[in-house]
């Protein structure tokens, strides 16, 4: 998912000062600065598949990759990160799952990529969450006051850290939870072909063993043959 975007921004803005008043509005300013800065995706990645990313940065702009492999395979991914001259600015092979914080050195347009051309067979669902620049202050002109934060703006500011700390928490059990239904679901697989496996192969015994105890107790006459001619 997209934070930070401008249109959303100006609709809101304008709903805002339509029909709420200045404590409503400061509220939604405070909330919407939770999800400003950055970029969200999971997506999947097919088996011998690269996929490619690019984002325009300014010079001097701080910006931290995340990204975790959710299902297929072991769980690794190839990942890169080239600055707009083509220089590589990190290269990792078969991650589970890592983080990249870097600063821009030049201006321009950076590339993130995701490959999973070593695997031949099982596709790849991946997470990243793509931070830019550093999170704005919740509250107007707070980074250039001098003067101490009144108990409002002190629990507005906890209140803040306290949800970040939620946001991560959830977006880390969402992503435990997705790992973990997709591995009880390829264990159920396995289990269930196990499971016919283990009854094709009783089914084949059972009637081999019918067949053998029948021949047992079969009675062989040699000379009928000679009697009947």
């Amino acid at each position: 998912r997209e934070r930070g975007g401008a249109g959303m921004r100006s609709g809101m803005g304008a709903g805002m000062r339509s029909g709420m008043g200045a404590g409503v509005r400061a509220l939604a300013v405070f909330l919407w600065a939770l999800r400003a800065g950055g970029t969200e995706l999971t997506f999947e990645l097919p088996d011998s598949a690269r996929q490619c990313f690019h984002q325009q940065l300014e010079r001097g702009t701080k910006f931290t990759l995340d990204y975790q492999v959710i299902t297929g395979g072991h769980y690794d991914v190839d990942c890169s990160v080239e600055d707009p001259n083509g220089r590589t600015l990190y290269k990792e092979a078969k991650k589970q799952y890592d983080s990249f914080p870097h600063h821009a050195e030049v201006e321009g347009v950076y590339t993130f990529c995701f490959s999973n051309e070593f695997s031949t067979f099982s596709h790849k669902t991946i997470y990243f969450d793509f931070q830019v620049g550093d999170e704005p202050p919740i509250l107007p002109a707070m980074s250039n006051r001098v003067t101490a934060l009144t108990q409002m703006e002190s629990a507005c500011v906890t209140i803040h850290e306290a949800l970040n700390s939620v946001i991560d928490s959830q977006t880390h059990y969402r992503l435990r939870e997705a790992q973990d239904r997709s591995r009880a679901e390829e264990l159920n697989s396995r289990v269930s072909y196990w499971s016919l496996g283990e009854t094709f192969i009783l089914f084949v015994v059972s009637i081999g063993q019918v067949v053998l105890l029948k021949s047992f107790f079969t009675e062989k006459r040699p000379g009928s043959g000679r009697a009947g001619t």
